[in-house]
């Protein structure tokens, strides 16, 4: 049996060889060398990181995270339990041989294990993006047998290591669609067909600045056709008009519609729907139209269709929120995502200063490090006692994520504050640094974790700013935080 198989593997690359394919020597063997070392999906990666927003970011990421499983696995096992000898090139076209011939065994295929791996990877977080890299990745596939370096039946073999490497990624490393946030606790919420009810406020100045960016508004009108749209932003009618204003305005016409209140915007503006439907106890319906649309993926939403499916059906669930209040009792605000202290806001607008220049994800990245050599402790008191931080951070319910890089949250409505902090000792940075590269961030003495019902700040210097929800602003002398369990209803698509 395994003579037959290698007899018609053997025919089938003979077959390939003779046959002429129209401009297949201009194009493969240059596609075949750009994926030398996973390059080519590499910088695939890179591009959807550096334009992408989050959801092509995590598609990169778990596209990267298979090649890379699925190369171990060739060069450590595959080529080590196979040793079968490359194919001879006589039946080749000369000006189809790649100018660098391999040196390694030809079972199975590490181009063609790490096409499959990064494209089916992609596909596991979005099957559309997948199914566009498709074509690309069974031409690097084809380009191996093509320029004679292996046969078929190492690219297939390497094929199916790719896709069991993409699967063997996502059981460690669940989708998210496999770890969608609790359906608990439901909440009553009107079904509005086409939108029939819904007032939504459209903050056009939100999201990337992107050239080809389509128009927000003109995309909820078309995907609710019977909603009322208000334009708000620089692009829009009300330009000079307060967001609040604008959103009591929307709140009073969706309460005399027996509607909902519906916000596309980033996370600042969805902040304060949020707290204008809580006031009218209206339902909430969030449309992801910012940069990093934090509250609408934790909610479960990541598209204009995931919001309006759950409008139309009137699936809704109910969240907590998080009140401000100063030292006085005077309330400041609310907050559905975090808070923070010390450091993060000054990280918070040097991005914001740069963002427009360098695009949001580099401008993160290059304020951090801004921040991590110019920033200096806080101190304050906190619950009581004096501190000295580098850093408070508060989560809106539990994140998931060691150390101070919070991922995501799993439950919306768990009532309880997620506190970290980060001391601001003698070294404290490098201590933390130090901790991070071994892995052990969890157990680093310079970080200290919570789950608090509440949390009071005093003692706060004049000049100290404070952050929550992405928005920047003075923090008084004192302030408190304080939970309010399931204070707000949400539309969202509830698992069948």
């Amino acid at each position: 049996m395994r003579k037959i198989v290698s007899s018609w593997d053997r025919a089938a690359f003979l077959a390939v060889a003779a046959h002429h394919w129209p401009g297949g020597d201009r194009v493969l063997p240059r596609l075949s060398r750009s994926a030398n070392h996973g390059l080519l999906w590499f910088g695939l990666a890179a591009g959807a990181a550096l334009a992408g927003g989050r959801p092509a970011r995590r598609a990169a990421l778990r596209g990267a995270a298979s090649l890379a499983v699925a190369s171990a696995a060739v060069n450590t096992v595959g080529k080590r339990s196979v040793r079968r000898v490359r194919p001879v090139l006589d039946a080749v076209p000369a000006i189809r041989r790649l100018s660098r011939q391999p040196v390694t065994t030809s079972f199975p295929s590490g181009h063609s294990a790490s096409a499959v791996a990064f494209a089916t990877g992609v596909a596991l977080e979005n099957p559309l993006w997948g199914l566009a890299l498709a074509p690309l990745a069974a031409s690097v596939c084809f380009s191996r047998v093509y320029t004679g370096v292996h046969y078929p039946g190492d690219v297939l073999a390497g094929a199916v290591l790719g896709a069991g490497a993409a699967f063997a990624v996502r059981g460690v490393v669940p989708t998210r669609s496999q770890l969608a946030p609790p359906a608990r606790p439901r909440a009553d919420a009107p079904a509005l067909p086409r939108g029939e009810g819904l007032v939504v406020v459209v903050n056009t100045g939100s999201g990337p600045r992107a050239v080809t960016r389509p128009d927000p508004v003109q995309g909820v009108r078309a995907a609710l056709p019977r909603a009322e749209v208000v334009p708000y932003g620089q692009e829009g009618p009300d330009g000079g008009e307060d967001l609040g204003k604008t959103l009591e305005a929307a709140a009073l016409r969706a309460r005399e519609r027996g509607g909902a209140l519906g916000v596309s915007g980033g996370d600042g503006t969805v902040n304060a729907a949020a707290a204008v439907a809580r006031r009218h106890g209206l339902p909430l319906a969030v449309l992801p139209g910012g940069t990093y649309n934090h509250f609408a993926y934790d909610l479960g939403i990541e598209s204009l269709a995931d919001a309006c499916g759950a409008v139309e059906s009137g699936e809704a669930v109910a969240v907590d929120m998080v009140r401000l209040r100063d030292g006085s009792g005077t309330g400041l605000g609310w907050f559905l995502n975090t808070f923070s202290i010390g450091a993060y806001p000054d990280l918070v607008r040097v991005r914001e200063r740069w963002a427009p220049r360098t695009g949001a994800w580099p401008a993160g990245v290059l304020a951090a490090v801004h921040v991590l050599r110019t920033a200096r402790p806080v101190s304050l008191r906190v619950d009581g006692k004096r501190r000295r931080l580098w850093m408070l951070f508060a989560g809106n319910c539990t994140y998931r994520g060691l150390g101070l890089a919070p991922v995501r949250r799993h439950d919306l409505a768990d009532g309880v504050l997620d506190v970290r902090t980060v001391s601001g000792g003698p070294l404290a940075r490098t201590r933390l640094l130090a901790a991070a590269l071994a892995g052990d961030l969890k157990h680093s003495p310079v970080l200290r974790a919570a789950r608090l019902r509440n949390l009071r700040l005093s003692g706060i210097a004049e000049g100290t700013h404070l952050a929550y929800d992405g928005e920047v602003a003075p923090a008084p002398e004192a302030l408190t935080l304080k939970k309010e369990n399931e204070a707000l209803v949400v539309y969202r698509k509830l698992p069948d």
